[in-house]
């Protein structure tokens, strides 16, 4: 009797053929096709939120007070810097009238000593020239005592930061561009001068 090969039923796959000796087998459909533990889900990679490392996430309340202390402590400081502001005008002031007292006050001799030669006036006229030069000198030596001495000097060489020159004269006895007279003392130096001398200087030929 003739045996018929058997038919192959299309919906019961074939038996996998046996794999030759020593071959590697491929890895079953029902196992894992990669190196992750089985069961483990894709977010177990993910690396950690900042939330999760540093704590809960301050809320809006925290905010609100930190801006707030902020805001008093900037507030303190502009009052701070104003009371120092007004405490510096006020020292300020304070010693411009101390300072203004105490040059006064070291006139007040050389007032004196004018009231005294008018006093004497009438009794000595002459002696009115001698107590009017004292009271001079003694002004003169006040304001060298303030920082601001006296210059008065003549057949010195002109300089343009100690003298103003109001005239221009021939002299044959004064080398040229030399003072020949002065007719306004100077008082003062460089940065602390009251005021250049009022000079005559000799003719450039």
């Amino acid at each position: 009797m003739p045996i018929h090969p058997r038919e192959s039923d299309p919906a019961v796959p074939d038996p996998p053929a046996p794999a030759p000796e020593g071959a590697v087998r491929p890895p079953r459909g029902d196992l894992p096709r990669s190196g992750r533990p089985a069961g483990t889900g894709p977010d177990t990679d993910e690396e950690p939120g900042p939330d999760a490392a540093g704590g809960p996430a301050p809320t809006e309340d925290e905010h609100t007070a930190e801006l707030k202390e902020l805001e008093d402590r900037w507030r303190r400081a502009l009052a701070d810097l104003d009371n120092l502001r007004k405490r510096h005008t006020r020292e300020l002031e304070r010693e411009r009238t101390a300072e203004r007292s105490r040059t006064a006050a070291a006139f007040l001799p050389v007032l004196d000593n004018l009231e005294l030669a008018l006093a004497h006036a009438g009794s000595d006229p002459g002696a009115i020239v001698e107590g009017v030069r004292a009271v001079r000198d003694q002004g003169v030596n006040v304001l060298e005592l303030l920082g601001y001495p006296r210059h008065a000097e003549t057949g010195v060489p002109f300089d343009p930061a100690r003298h103003e020159v109001v005239g221009v004269v021939q002299d044959p006895d004064a080398p040229p561009g030399t003072v020949v007279e002065v007719l306004r003392p100077g008082y003062g130096d460089g940065e602390r001068q009251l005021r250049p001398a009022a000079v005559t200087v000799a003719k450039r030929e």
